[in-house]
């Protein structure tokens, strides 16, 4: 029955139907198949989604949409702008703090994509040309669900049940995020010295500096004030949320002033889409996880795999390689609710720290989102900007290259992802 309910659902997703449909078909054949009442579904898809912790994914999507509104962007580039002076490639590092920063504040790559796509690419191509500025913004967008918060990581800690924290997966996010974030800029700089890129950028002064450090630290005590009570237990991920979106709100009013009441429909219409797919997922792979779990498909796969090898490291690689095929055919959040039931508690069989593996497993995804034929970054920048997707791919393929070598490091050295949430409880 479960070899039944996959096929059926990778011949629907790769035939090109939208996964929350292609899902519902398959929990619905799959009680068929199994001769099961069928208001199990309602009862299935109501109990999945009625959830406080669910809630915190729309409000950090209306967070995110709103600081974008409130013309976060200019801010960014304009502090991006103070520390990174006169260097070659100056303006692309500036499009990687920019998408840091927006990262620390949206934690959607979708969303920071768009954002950074119009805004930076017509200033970005005049220098390196629209190749490679594409390039760039697909990269910096990718920080997103790595740096906290992180849509990516709440779902997975939803998915993989109470041995996760919301918490614990923003703190194992921080420092690779950090060694990402320093590698990209790296890559920047070394592309434009080979390729003789002009050096670009204004002279670094200390007042320059500190005024736009005094200007942007409104603006970035909102990611520190809600990731912060977040981690230390002051309020729970969706309160936090909550919280981010009446800041938001009021940054956007009567600081930057530029969010407008006209504004708030397409901000919320916006944020419920991708909500409203976001849960039918949810609900639909409820029911389908449930028939694994039936089928004890969760025990023949740990069985299989432990036939395999009796290392966690060899495992890991194992899931490693899976999920870089499946992040090439499928999106992201179809395979983090899929997935994750299947495998966190094969990992914890293993003996994998639940923070490290939930963080690897994130980050191979993330990394999909950029990979061919099915990178959602990929389609969102080529629209925006018009390139070619051969060319953007091939202008992408470092820093893809860059973020497979930061998954290899943390799983090699797990300590990159562990230490900090460990001193910090979790």
């Amino acid at each position: 029955m479960s070899l039944f309910v996959i096929l059926l659902f990778l011949c629907l997703a790769l035939l090109g139907m939208p996964l929350a449909f292609s899902l519902g078909v398959s929990a619905l054949a799959g009680l068929m198949v199994a001769g099961f009442d069928l208001s199990i579904l309602s009862t299935r898809l109501m109990n999945s989604v009625n959830s406080f912790p669910l809630m915190s994914i729309p409000l950090f999507m209306v967070t995110g949409e709103l600081m974008l509104k409130a013309g976060i962007m200019d801010r960014l580039v304009d502090l991006a702008n103070a520390f990174i002076g006169r260097v070659r490639g100056g303006l692309a590092q500036v499009a990687i703090i920019a998408g840091a920063g927006l990262a620390s504040v949206s934690g959607a790559a979708v969303a920071d994509a768009s954002a950074l796509s119009s805004t930076l690419v017509p200033s970005l191509k005049k220098q390196y040309g629209l190749g490679f500025s594409s390039g760039i913004v697909a990269a910096a967008a990718n920080l997103g669900p790595i740096i906290p918060p992180s849509g990516a990581m709440i779902v997975y800690a939803f998915m993989a049940g109470s041995s996760v924290s919301v918490g614990g997966m923003f703190m194992a996010g921080v420092l690779p995020g950090l060694l990402l974030f320093l590698t990209l800029m790296g890559l920047c700089w070394l592309i434009s010295w080979w390729r003789d890129y002009p050096i670009s950028g204004q002279r670094v002064t200390l007042s320059n500096i500190l005024h736009q450090m005094r200007r942007n630290l409104i603006i970035f005590m909102m990611p520190v004030g809600v990731i912060g009570g977040i981690v230390f237990g002051a309020f729970t991920p969706t309160e936090g949320a909550a919280i981010g979106c009446c800041y938001a709100l009021l940054l956007g009013f009567f600081v930057t002033k530029q969010l407008k009441i006209r504004d708030l429909p397409e901000v919320l219409l916006t944020a419920a889409k991708t909500t409203a797919v976001v849960g039918a997922m949810i609900a639909f792979a409820s029911t389908v996880t449930f028939l694994f779990t039936i089928d004890m498909l969760p025990f023949k796969l740990a069985a299989l795999l432990q036939g395999l090898t009796d290392s966690p490291f060899v495992f890991m690689c194992l899931i490693a390689l899976m999920l870089l095929v499946v992040g090439m055919f499928l999106e992201s959040n179809a395979a983090y609710i899929m997935l994750v039931p299947l495998f966190h508690p094969i990992a914890l069989q293993y003996g994998i720290d639940p923070l490290h593996f939930g963080f690897v497993f994130v980050l191979n995804l993330v990394i999909g989102m950029l990979t061919p034929p099915v990178g959602v970054i990929l389609f969102v920048v080529c629209g925006i900007t018009k390139v070619e997707m051969g060319t953007l791919v091939r202008e992408s393929w470092p820093f893809i290259v860059a973020m497979y070598v930061l998954l290899l490091l943390c799983m090699i050295f797990p300590g990159i992802v562990t230490t900090l949430p460990h001193a910090m409880g979790y």
